[in-house]
């Protein structure tokens, strides 16, 4: 296949894609899916429409390989969806952001980083700006787990475009965010559809997916019940709207008086202009920010990272200096000395010591009793030695068994590590 070939596939292709849900007996209890066609073109921003339990979560996760279709055809990027080969080309905003608590923001997407290889030079770079266009860069050092939902979906939003992906899929990325974060989102998506990005936007709020998506389907018990563009799905031709400056009253009755003489029907309301919630809501906010109005929540975002979607990259020989200076540091960075043997004794060199005092008396074929005369011994090695323990018979003919104290048992077990047990075993027998 050329890459011409593929450039001209859409990015999704499902054809009569459908997905069943199982009990233990394999037999199909729900059908989350039920046979839907749909394509997701490169370059557009797609919407997928529908209530709670339509179908749109099961749908994504068949898109990402997470859930095996039950029917039909799908495919990524002109490939299977559980083809490894695709994944690195995709960002994923999964409906809950699991993130991991005890890391802070920084941290979390330098991890992220390090598993698509990136070099350091650029993971820091991409940090950077990204805590920047989410607006959690003054709180990059606080923990993930001291989060509100909101602030966790920024880093989850930043975490999807970690990798500069070709293929953006959102699950419900405004959950969670208040209105501010909600038109952040909304803008940033715009942005990066301009930027050459596909997006995939599922979501049950109707506001956000109108004013972002370019085509969407609206699903329902698992079927497409429509699909198109916006102007497609949402054209009114039972009424025409005329947007005028304020008019006096006596100019509206005349207008009144003109389209029933013309069209025969009459004004059915008359209005006057008001904002937008959404537009009157961003207004307060923005003056507040421009008096510096303090906030523990998260600040505005910044400018669109500019490695997303055509940004400039790091050279490859900016990647090779850094590789050599690395290699540099670690030539001019002094050999570590090697640690000095303490002095003292450790507690680990008294137990080999006496396990070494006790091999070399059995190869002289010294008696266990005659090991442990207490007057055989010099006060300082006494010392060093201290609290001799006679070993173990291992013959009946030798005598009753004395009860094994903590001691014997300590060194029994350090014996068979060191390999000393066996060899014990073969001199007493002997």
């Amino acid at each position: 296949m050329t890459a011409s070939s593929e450039q001209a596939r859409p990015i999704v292709e499902a054809i009569g894609l459908t997905k069943d849900f199982s009990d233990f007996w394999m037999r199909s209890k729900a059908r989350a899916v039920d046979g839907i066609d749909f394509e997701i073109r490169e370059r557009e921003i797609f919407g997928l429409l529908g209530p709670n339990g339509s179908g749109k979560s099961t749908t994504i996760k068949m898109i990402l390989g997470l859930l095996r279709r039950s029917r039909g055809k799908l495919s990524v990027f002109g490939r299977d969806p559980g083809d490894v080969s695709v994944k690195s080309r995709i960002g994923y905003l999964p409906e809950e952001s699991y993130l991991y608590r005890f890391l802070n923001p920084r941290e979390t997407l330098e991890y992220y980083a390090k598993l698509f290889g990136q070099r350091r030079a650029m993971r820091r770079e991409r940090v950077d700006e990204l805590l920047e266009m989410v607006g959690l860069q003054h709180v990059a050092h606080r923990a993930v787990g001291e989060f509100s939902k909101g602030m966790a979906r920024r880093l989850g939003l930043a975490q999807a475009l970690i990798n500069d992906p070709e293929f953006l899929i959102l699950d419900e990325p405004t959950s969670g965010l208040d209105p501010v974060g909600t038109h952040q989102v909304k803008e940033l998506l715009i942005e990066l559809g301009r930027r050459g990005k596909t997006i995939l936007l599922s979501s049950h709020l109707l506001a956000d997916v109108e004013d972002v998506c370019t085509r969407m389907v609206i699903l329902y018990g698992g079927r497409i019940r429509a699909q198109g563009t916006a102007n497609e799905l949402l054209s009114d031709s039972e009424h025409t709207i005329i947007r005028l400056p304020k008019l006096r009253t006596a100019t509206i009755g005349r207008i009144d008086e003109l389209v029933r003489r013309e069209e025969g029907v009459a004004v059915e309301s008359v209005q006057p202009a008001r904002q937008r919630l959404e537009e009157f809501f961003m207004g307060l906010v923005a003056k507040a920010q421009a008096e510096h109005a303090a906030t523990s929540g998260a600040l505005q975002g910044g400018h669109t990272a500019r490695f997303l979607g055509g940004g400039a990259e790091l050279a490859p020989q900016a990647e090779g200096r850094e590789l050599v200076e690395d290699l540099k540091r670690s030539e001019d960075r002094p050999a570590t000395p090697a640690p000095k043997a303490d002095a003292s004794p450790t507690a680990q060199q008294d137990v080999l010591a006496e396990l070494s005092g006790a091999q070399s008396t059995k190869v002289s074929g010294a008696t266990p009793a005659a090991a442990s005369t207490p007057s055989s011994t010099t006060p300082s090695s006494a010392a060093s030695a201290s609290p001799t323990v006679q070993p173990l018979p291992s013959s009946p003919s030798m005598g009753s068994t004395p009860k094994a104290s903590g001691k014997d048992i300590d060194r029994s077990l350090i014996e068979g590590l060191l390999g000393d047990h066996d060899d014990r075993s073969k001199g007493t027998k002997g």
